[in-house]
């Protein structure tokens, strides 16, 4: 059955009662359709719909929710391949990777499937028997950006549901239609009301931060939104999980293979065409290899194709949005107009849709805006420097602190500079690799609180003492 494009509220998928959202495909510039926003009534519904069940479904045994995970994982793989065409129309990247989306979300479903929140005896003497205990916190507002609709969302919900809480979740509006298919589908093997979907632009994220009956808010998205998100959370002391801006620096040193690391390093600077919260940002290279690994770097960019990403032969698609591509643009020129050698790339392709290029811009330094602030596309400053100490120092002066990476032959000395670096997951030969089964979150301007793992699933419980006393 084709998907409606509708928001699913208590089970029932309904049209949104408020203005019109042109969803954009960026490869073409063409419209996929127009939905509709959902009215703060509608929002209202959603919340109440999640209250109700939330009644019932904290009290389900664990058993019964992983069985329900087990159905959630059935039904988005029986509708991969309709849910990665969503994500490359609506967000643009190629089709091979949208489908890698599809699949490692499932994998995430099936591990939590393994996670648990098992209750435990803190003591047991002859005076009292203390028990800790986890409890659901109640209903938890999703808000998800536009770069990873699906697995994002995934993150967001499965754990939320495992943990017994209910959802709402409000999708971007540059990319709602997958997001809005993969609720109609998780709707139809749970109970109604345990995750709802609404529409809509900040007026309904306010909505949903300032509601009363919402216990728990996860966001992942901008720095400036998340400190919105957090000054309206605070009317009712909401939990608070906040996935917020990277600007993650690697540092490559002098000792670095640059045949074997540049793929790699490539790879994870251009992740979905830069468009990944805990990319590359900055790259930072020993002075002794700069020369080799631009060359390098630049010899793999132009091998990228750019195109749509229905196009079996494409690598690299487009920004997703306008808005986004402006800031790309605008930040490129500034970083040329501050010395910058472009090495490749460097400017919109011709043509309609959002393409830019996968661009290196070398001899730039701190305090150029490229390097300072998050780019969230596909153009990678490149800094010289001579004392690792020094440039760890430097990059740490940057409000954000999200991932980290450091690449060497010797990562006896890596791992030494490590605890140097100010951010939420250092890399070691590696970047951007996000696992279920390790915990995953910011510091500093990035945000708090953390995904993944048992202690992001702890993140949607709170704990509860039973002290018992003996005589």
């Amino acid at each position: 059955m084709m998907n409606t494009y509708q928001q699913c509220i208590d089970g029932k998928l309904v049209s949104g009662a408020d203005k019109v959202i042109n969803v954009i495909n960026p490869a073409t510039e063409l419209p996929i359709t127009e939905i509709h926003e959902s009215s703060l009534a509608q929002v209202n519904a959603a919340v109440r719909s999640a209250l109700n069940v939330f009644s019932y479904w904290k009290k389900t045994s664990e058993e019964e929710r992983n069985n329900t995970l087990k159905k959630i994982s059935e039904v988005i793989a029986e509708n991969k391949t309709e849910l990665a065409e969503l994500i490359t129309k609506e967000q643009g990247k190629p089709f091979g990777l949208a489908m890698l989306e599809v699949d490692a979300s499932i994998g995430w479903v099936n591990y939590t499937i393994s996670l648990s929140l098992p209750s435990k005896v803190i003591e047991d003497s002859a005076e009292r028997v203390v028990e800790q205990h986890y409890r659901p916190l109640g209903v938890i507002a999703s808000i998800t950006p536009w770069n990873w609709p699906i697995m994002i969302a995934i993150w967001h919900i499965i754990p939320a549901i495992k943990a017994g809480n209910t959802v709402v979740i409000k999708p971007s509006n540059y990319t709602p239609l997958s997001t809005l298919f993969l609720i109609e589908l998780i709707n139809r093997v749970i109970p109604p009301g345990v995750i709802n979907s609404v529409v809509g632009d900040a007026v309904v994220g306010d909505a949903l931060s300032r509601h009363a009956d919402i216990s728990k808010i996860v966001f992942t998205g901008s720095t400036a939104t998340g400190q919105k998100i957090m000054e309206n959370a605070s009317i009712n002391l909401k939990r608070l999980t906040l996935e917020l801006g990277g600007n993650d620096p690697a540092f490559v040193l002098a000792d670095a293979d640059v045949e074997l690391l540049a793929p790699r390093i490539f790879q994870a600077a251009f992740l979905n065409m830069g468009q990944t919260c805990a990319a590359i940002k900055r790259l930072y290279v020993h002075e002794s290899i700069y020369e080799a690994m631009c060359e390098k770097l630049c010899e793999i960019a132009k091998g990228s194709k750019v195109g749509d990403g229905f196009d079996a032969e494409v690598t690299f698609g487009p920004v997703q949005n306008l808005a986004q591509l402006t800031i790309v643009e605008n930040l490129v020129t500034d970083a040329i107009s501050q010395g910058g050698r472009v090495l490749c790339g460097g400017e919109r392709s011709a043509g309609s849709g959002f393409f830019y290029p996968p661009t290196l811009i070398a001899d730039l330094t701190d305090g150029v805006r490229l390097v300072d602030e998050e780019q969230f596309g596909p153009v990678l400053p490149i800094i010289k420097f001579s004392d690792p100490y020094e440039a760890i120092a430097e990059a740490n002066k940057n409000s954000n602190g999200l991932g980290s990476s450091v690449w060497s032959a010797d990562t006896d000395y890596a791992s030494s500079l490590v605890h140097r670096i100010e951010a939420g997951t250092t890399w070691i030969n590696n970047h951007a690799e996000v696992l279920p089964n390790c915990p995953f979150g910011g510091c500093k301007m990035s945000g708090f609180g953390v995904e993944f793992g048992l202690d992001g699933l702890k993140e949607y419980a709170r704990i509860h003492i039973v002290n018992k006393a003996k005589a």
